[in-house]
């Protein structure tokens, strides 16, 4: 992934959509949708960059797992998590750890150990609740991949999907996919179940989806995952904590028997472990201590470059056309390889596209001084995401003044577009995976309370942004999808002069 390019990809992509949905047929109005939608700040903010080093990885040693195996070595957050949630007495949980931190594995295991205790006991073990169907959908496959790799799951512990739409009905388990038929579903209730909170009301209300309990003894149900709980706020909050309450009535639970999982990438910082503890014992109706909130834990700058010495020193003494991504959306292989030469001087090695020529490029890139610099610049403005103006800005001091924000762009650019492909290989486990996480975040303003000067030619903005007089001079903009008129709106009272 080329972070620079899918970022302007992107706003480009955007940028075309509302310049073809809303094309200005009327001449003053030519370029005034085309002037609004360039200008820096207007409509697009960003990009904005996360810089993160790997998870720390848990250290070596038994995992709490009575029948099943980890595939790999887990991070740190996970072992934590594991040894909460596996056992004879799991623990309530949550999981507040960033994106692509492996936060479902944390609960997924520990499910399938206990399910894998249970086989052949009837009835739903565990429920995840998703707040949308195309999260649900997403995660099903994860679930079959892990239950198909192992020999003790495949066969004998099942998982459903039931949400709404009747677009897969599969009455089997496959190595990628989940029960999906409601009618199989409803007669053989699964092990675990997928679904949304909406459905989980209907499924405990209507009539014909009252078989999927049958088999539901009181203590049947051990699990309650809620993923994304961060979405689930104001009166969401509300309906879901009063299901949770409904369920457990429904099922008979008993009091501190369930389990409850809340993930989320944004549930909160270090400092609001008692807020979130609250919030979590007020949706779920269960005991969560102050252990419960497991965080990330990140290998730091000087974990990464211990034992590497800096050979590379400064950064390419070339304009700023020379660095520029063209072609890099069609050939991002050529793209990097003639990056790698002008940091490194040196031709790219043949295998740069395969796993042993990215790590290769990782311990290149810790031996480079901006790498380095950059990451302790990322460190000490204490920051999780960093605005490329900020970046720039600062990046510029470092490099000199002289070669300018243009040079200082694409320096960056294709730096971040290096480490983003490089990858880390752990030294107990031998897993490679990304030495650096490029996230890029592109915010976008949405199109409403549109006005346009009453100039010549007519300038437009938000209303939301003016004041005052300016605010006076500005009337609402109006566009024909038919003919693609646009000009201004406004009303005229009866024996009026002005509009208004």
């Amino acid at each position: 992934m080329l972070p620079a390019v899918i970022s302007r990809e992107i706003e480009a992509g955007i940028k075309s959509f509302l310049r073809t949905t809303f094309p200005p047929s009327t001449p003053a109005f030519e370029r005034t949708l085309n002037v609004f939608l360039d200008e820096p700040g207007r409509v697009f903010k960003g990009p904005y960059y996360s810089l993160r080093l790997p998870f720390r990885p848990a250290p070596a040693g038994q995992l709490p797992f009575a029948e099943i195996a980890f595939p790999y070595r887990p991070h740190l957050h996970q072992a934590q998590a594991f040894s909460r949630l596996c056992g004879e007495e799991p623990r309530s949980t949550l999981v507040a750890t960033g994106t692509s931190s492996g936060k479902t594995e944390c609960f997924l295991y520990p499910i399938l150990d206990a399910c894998a205790a249970r086989i052949g006991d009837p009835g739903i073990k565990a429920i995840i609740i998703y707040p949308m169907n195309a999260l649900a959908t997403d995660q099903a496959k994860r679930f079959a991949q892990a239950i198909y790799a192992d020999e003790k799951l495949r066969g004998k512990v099942t998982a459903g999907l039931f949400i709404g739409g009747e677009s897969d009905q599969s009455v089997a388990m496959t190595p990628d996919w989940l029960i999906t038929n409601k009618g199989h579903l409803r007669e053989h209730p699964p092990d675990i179940l997928l679904t949304n909170y909406k459905m989980l009301d209907f499924l405990l209300l209507r009539p014909e989806e009252q078989p999927l309990w049958r088999d539901s003894a009181p203590e049947t149900l051990r699990f309650l995952v809620v993923d994304e709980l961060h979405t689930f706020d104001g009166a969401q909050s509300t309906d879901l904590a009063c299901l949770i309450r409904r369920l457990k009535t429904r099922l008979r639970t008993p009091e501190n028997h369930l389990c409850c999982v809340g993930t989320s990438a944004t549930l909160g910082s270090p400092g609001s472990v008692t807020p979130l503890v609250e919030y979590a014992c007020t949706i779920f109706s269960e005991p969560f201590d102050k252990e419960s909130v497991i965080g990330e834990d990140l290998l730091t700058l000087g974990d990464m470059v211990d034992g590497y010495f800096i050979r590379y020193h400064g950064v390419p003494e070339l304009d700023a056309s020379t660095l520029a991504l063209a072609g890099a959306e069609s050939h991002p292989e050529l793209y990097l390889a003639e990056q790698f030469r002008l940091w490194f001087e040196n031709e790219a090695p043949a295998n740069l596209g395969e796993i042993e020529g990215r790590v290769a490029l990782g311990e290149r890139l810790r031996e480079h001084s901006f790498f380095r610099n950059l990451l302790t610049l990322a460190e000490r403005s204490g920051r999780k995401v960093l605005s490329e103006e900020w970046l720039i800005h600062e990046l510029t001091q470092m490099v000199g003044d002289t070669p300018g924000p243009a040079r200082t762009k694409r320096l960056l650019d294709s730096f971040l577009s290096l480490c983003a492909h490089a990858r880390y290989r752990d030294a107990e486990s031998g897993a490679a995976g990304p030495l650096l996480r490029v996230h890029v975040h592109l915010w976008t303003r949405e199109l409403s309370h549109l006005v346009a000067s009453v100039t010549d030619p007519p300038r437009m903005a938000f209303s939301d942004d003016l004041k005052g007089e300016a605010l006076k001079s500005h009337l609402p903009v109006i566009h024909c999808r038919e003919c693609g008129a646009m000009g201004w709106g406004g009303t005229m009272r009866a024996n009026a002069e002005k509009v208004v």
